[in-house]
C-alpha cells in the first residue's frame, strides 16, 4: 500500500485513539489502586497504634502517634507524587517546626486538607469527630496521637490548651465543614479561644488546588483528571488579644487570597 499523507494521518489518529485508552485504563487503574491503599496503609498503622496505646504513658505516646501520623501521611503523598497523578508544593509548612507551639489554621478544600498539613509537621495534633476516633480504621492511630474529640466545646478548648502548653501544635479548620468552592463560610471562634488561653500565635494557611476531587459534595469513587495540585501559602503570625477582632481580621486575609486564587 502507498503511504500517503492522508494514510499517515489515518494512522496516527488511530494511534492517538489508542493512547487516549490506554492513558485512561492506565489512570482508572492506579486511581482505585491509590483509593484503596490509603484505607489500608491507615490500618495497618492503626494496628501498630492499637499495640502500643495501652502499653505507653500520654507523655510517650501521643509524640510517637504524631510521628506515626506524620510518616504514613508523607508516605501517601510520596507514593501519589511518583505515580505522577499529584504534584505538591508545601515546603512553606516546614517554617512552621521549630516555631514551638501554635495554633494552625486553613481554608478546607478536600479531605485531603488534614493529610497534606500533617505531612510536613511531626508535632501537630488535630480536632477530630468522634466517628473517627472511634473508627476501625483509623481510630487507635489518632487516639495514640492525642487528637482532640470535638463533641464538647469545654474539652475541645481544655485539651488543646494542655497540648499546646506541652509544646504540639494544633490545627483546626474554622469553618468546621468543607470549603465551599471560591469563598469560605463564617468562622467559629475557637481556635481565637484556644490561642488566647495557651498565649500562642495564629498562623493562617491557605490550601490551593486545581481539582474539587474530595471536596463537598464529590462522590468518593468518582475519579478527577489527573494530575491534581496542591500549593499551601502561609500568612502573617496573629497574637490573639480580642478573639472577635482576630476571628475577622484572619477571614479578611482569606477573602483576600480568595481574591487572588480567582483573579
Amino acid at each position: 500500500m502507498t503511504i500517503t499523507p492522508a494514510n499517515e494521518a489515518v494512522v496516527a489518529g488511530g494511534y492517538s485513539r489508542w493512547g487516549g485508552f490506554a492513558k485512561r485504563g492506565y489512570e482508572n487503574v492506579l486511581f482505585y489502586v491509590l483509593l484503596f491503599l490509603f484505607p489500608l496503609s491507615c490500618l495497618v498503622w492503626s494496628l501498630v497504634a492499637a499495640a502500643l496505646y495501652p502499653l505507653l504513658p500520654r507523655r510517650i505516646g501521643q509524640p510517637i502517634g504524631q510521628l506515626l501520623i506524620m510518616s504514613g501521611f508523607r508516605y501517601y503523598l510520596w507514593v501519589m507524587r511518583t505515580a505522577r497523578v499529584a504534584t505538591f508544593d508545601l515546603t512553606v509548612l516546614d517554617t512552621l517546626r521549630d516555631k514551638g507551639p501554635l495554633v494552625i489554621i486553613s481554608n478546607h478544600p478536600t479531605l485531603l486538607d488534614a493529610v497534606l498539613i500533617a505531612s510536613r509537621l511531626p508535632h501537630v495534633v488535630c480536632t477530630a469527630k468522634a466517628a473517627l476516633l472511634n473508627s476501625v480504621l483509623i481510630g487507635a492511630l489518632a487516639r495514640l496521637g492525642g487528637y482532640i474529640r470535638n463533641d464538647s466545646p469545654a474539652h475541645v478548648i481544655r485539651e488543646s490548651v494542655r497540648q499546646l502548653k506541652v509544646g504540639r501544635q494544633l490545627l483546626i479548620f474554622p469553618e468546621g465543614t468543607r470549603t465551599r468552592s471560591g469563598d469560605m463560610d463564617s468562622f467559629m471562634r475557637g481556635f481565637a479561644l484556644i490561642a488566647k488561653r495557651a498565649e500562642v500565635p495564629v498562623f493562617p494557611v491557605f490550601i490551593e488546588t486545581n481539582s474539587a476531587f474530595l471536596g463537598k459534595g464529590w462522590p468518593l469513587l468518582k475519579k478527577p483528571d489527573f494530575p491534581l495540585r496542591y500549593k499551601a501559602r502561609l500568612g502573617p503570625a496573629v497574637m490573639v488579644e480580642s478573639p472577635q477582632a482576630s476571628v475577622e481580621e484572619l477571614q479578611q486575609w482569606y477573602r483576600g487570597e480568595f481574591a487572588v486564587k480567582n483573579s
